[in-house]
């Protein structure tokens, strides 16, 4: 009878495969067998792309003859480093009594490449091959992904789309640092004072260069103004209430030529006419009262981007420490698969998440996270999650959001304290959506002293609901009886008018964690949580790979990041680059084509288009730009083509 072999991507992830599958054997060179079963690994790429000296000798000197460089047919070859494993693993995939092989790498895009890369240098040929499609580390999750196991035919189009996206980074990476270190290198390790500059170019990598140096020049730029605004105070029984002064249609400021912006004046001078006009009155009507009591519901889940960017403002850590730590949660069973776009749960998983409640309730090793899941229990929230907003399956591409699993507690105490402290905001976060939703009174008024009009706004927490867990900022306690008593019509001591200075102020610089949600946005940083869940489509980049992107640009100096703040600068070698893309071919460093490109990898894996209508296009695009970029004949006076660069 032949053997089945189960090939994963890590030493540690196999050893769980094997621990699953009792396999009681003792670890040889780079494999564990027994009588049914042999279990093997990558150690991440085995194989990559061969540089194009391997196609011919001459191309090791680059050339604009020889662009651009667009190969019939790819070669591949096994990176040396790993060769002795690669050779292990081929080994053990062509074995005559090896009749079945499980692929069982990371879930997603990048996993399946690794392992069709493999497969292609082994040629293996026809077997019985299974792709392992799971969303944790857990036994019950791992049994069921090698029992529900489909052919690995069916995921040919996410492999046509990892080698394209490999193909695309590749072409674009090699033709174009080729082409613009040709045309522009001289220039630039002139200014940037280097004996050589080699300009590396990269699909994402250039795009996110740009943004960083557009928000940049966006502050240098920034002139500050001053305005000045007018408040008032109203007394309210034993309680103040502040009211802010406004120009509204119908009164004498409206539309003037002497405001700023509606609430304030380009003079103090003329500000404090109108305060003195007003402080002759010693009363206030309201004029118009709303009011209303308003529910917010916690948030949604974790997505990668997400826990990134939370885990910059609160550890101040990086997109690169935050994934590597999470990714340590998963292969520990503590949390599901981490590289996710998700933020959401599928139908599926959300009929039997009483299990990772439960779990968590009873056998959770950190006090915070237990605690909230026996509230949850205790006080019998509903655990009915599939007519809410957490559950959407047409959300969900390959994964769910990140949430625990409700398992792997025998693991924690080996966790170090960041581990515990990112384990338990996953853990408060899918915790919280079973929680009621918080309750808040809302009292708006507008009031009319003299003929003009301050508008005042107060909220106050009726019921905390799910922020007894999740710690925010909001104000709790009962909503002050004197504002629900309030009135239309009735008249308000006005206790004085004040003005005040304000300024404006320029764009923040992004940090790490902003950066990854601006890049899943494509281009565009969007602070409100819900918004960017409703609006959100093709990104620039993947959640695997954001992280990688930002840590690329630091290594080549392109991007300075502080380690304190997380706060994003660019360097001035990367202004220089920068000026060199813009002058050549400005649209690399535009978000939405960047996010177009990704758009057309995951149409080919959802089989919405053709490998080959892609390749085309991406050919097409790159015979282009080297063409106008050659045919250009670039102006490259360095004082002038450089002259927005701050140079110290």
């Amino acid at each position: 009878m032949g053997k089945s072999l189960f090939i994963a991507e890590k030493p540690s992830v196999a050893k769980e495969f094997a621990k699953i599958l009792k396999v009681n054997a003792p670890t040889r060179d780079g494999y564990i067998e027994n009588d049914q079963y042999v279990i093997t690994w990558c150690v991440g790429h085995l194989v990559n792309m061969s540089y194009p000296e391997k196609y011919d000798e001459n191309l090791r000197r680059w050339s604009i003859s020889t662009l651009p460089f667009l190969p019939l047919e790819y070669k591949y070859e096994v990176i040396s480093s790993v060769e002795k494993q690669f050779e292990i693993v081929k080994g053990l995939l062509c074995r005559e009594d090896v009749e079945k092989i499980y692929v069982c790498t990371d879930s997603g895009r990048e996993g399946e490449y690794i392992y069709r890369l493999v497969d292609q240098m082994a040629e293996v040929g026809e077997k019985d091959k299974r792709r392992v499609w799971i969303d944790s580390q857990t036994e019950e999750e791992i049994l069921r992904g090698i029992r529900e196991a489909k052919p690995l035919e069916e995921y040919n189009s996410l492999a046509d789309s990892a080698y394209l996206r490999a193909k695309e980074d590749y072409l674009i990476g090699i033709n174009f640092s080729r082409l613009l270190t040709l045309l522009y290198g001289r220039a630039v390790s002139i200014v940037g004072k280097e004996e050589k500059v080699v300009i590396a170019i990269g699909r994402v990598m250039t795009c996110v260069l740009g943004m960083v140096v557009d928000r940049e020049r966006e502050i240098r730029n920034f002139v500050k103004t001053n305005f000045y605004k007018l408040n008032s105070e109203f007394n309210i029984g034993e309680e103040n209430c502040v009211g802010e002064w406004r120009a509204a249609e119908g009164t004498a400021y409206f539309n003037s030529p002497l405001l700023y912006n509606d609430t304030g004046f380009k003079k103090k001078k003329d500000a404090e006419k109108l305060a003195e006009e007003l402080r002759k009155n010693t009363e206030g009507e309201i004029v118009e009262l709303k009011k209303k009591q308003q529910k917010e519901n916690a948030p949604l889940l974790f997505n990668l981007a997400e826990l990134q960017n939370e885990c910059s403002k609160r550890f101040k850590i990086s997109p690169d420490e935050t994934l590597s730590v999470v990714q340590t949660l998963y292969e520990k069973k503590l949390v599901t698969y981490p590289r996710t776009d998700a933020r959401v749960l599928s139908t599926a998983i959300a009929k039997e998440i009483a299990k990772n409640v439960n779990g968590l309730a009873n056998r959770c090793a950190d006090d915070v996270v237990k605690v909230a899941a026996g509230n949850v229990i205790g006080r019998k929230y509903s655990l009915n999650l599939l007519k809410s907003k957490y559950v959407d399956d047409s959300k969900i591409t390959d994964h769910y959001a990140i949430i625990p699993t409700g398992q792997g507690f025998e693991n924690y105490s080996g966790l170090k304290e960041l581990e515990k402290a990112i384990y338990q905001m996953i853990g408060i976060r899918f915790l919280a959506v079973f929680y009621p939703p918080a309750v808040f009174n809302r009292v708006s008024m507008t009031v009319k002293v003299g003929e003009e009009l301050f508008f005042a706004n107060t909220k106050t927490c009726k019921e905390i609901g799910y922020l007894e867990i999740m710690k925010a900022n909001k104000e709790n306690g009962e909503a002050k009886e004197t504002l629900g008593n309030l009135k239309k019509g009735q008249l308000l001591k006005l206790e004085k008018i004040e003005v005040k200075e304000g300024e404006t102020t320029p764009p923040s610089r992004y940090t790490t964690g902003t950066m990854i949600l601006a890049m899943e946005n494509a281009g565009k940083l969007i602070e409100d949580e819900e918004l960017r869940a409703q609006i959100k489509g093709a990104g620039i980049g993947t959640s695997a790979t954001r992280a990688e992107i930002i840590k690329k640009l630091q290594k080549n100096a392109y991007i300075l990041c502080n380690s304190k703040t997380q706060v994003i600068t660019p360097s001035v070698k990367g202004e220089l680059i920068y000026e060199v893309v813009k002058d050549s071919m400005p649209d690399m460093l535009n978000p939405e084509l960047t996010a177009s490109w990704e758009k057309g990898l995951t149409m080919v894996a959802n089989q919405e288009i053709g490998a080959e209508v892609f390749m085309e296009k991406l050919e097409n695009y790159i015979k282009r730009k080297v063409h106008n970029a050659v045919e250009r004949k670039p102006y490259i006076n360095p004082p002038r083509m450089f002259k927005d660069v701050k140079v110290e």
